[in-house]
């Protein structure tokens, strides 16, 4: 399995997790071909049997503890 931290696509809030809609945080492309995608709460879930599976983990959950940078406004 590897696993990539900058994809040449990234996720995007239009990605939703294939298990309960949410945003998705991680794309899983299987060894059988397609892909999956899911929030983080379902990755971490499932992790162990999408180890098996994957060929490819496009990991985003990072974007979750992400800090923002402040605006100009928030001056």
């Amino acid at each position: 399995m590897t696993t990539a931290t900058a994809p040449s696509t990234s996720l995007t809030a239009e990605d939703r997790c294939d298990r309960c809609g949410a945003q998705a945080y991680l794309r899983v492309e299987l060894q059988t071909g397609g892909e999956l995608l899911f929030c983080a709460h379902h990755a971490r879930e499932h992790g162990d049997k999408l180890a098996e599976v994957a060929e490819v983990v496009v990991d985003e959950t990072h974007k979750l503890t992400a800090t923002p940078t402040p605006s100009s406004d928030d001056a």
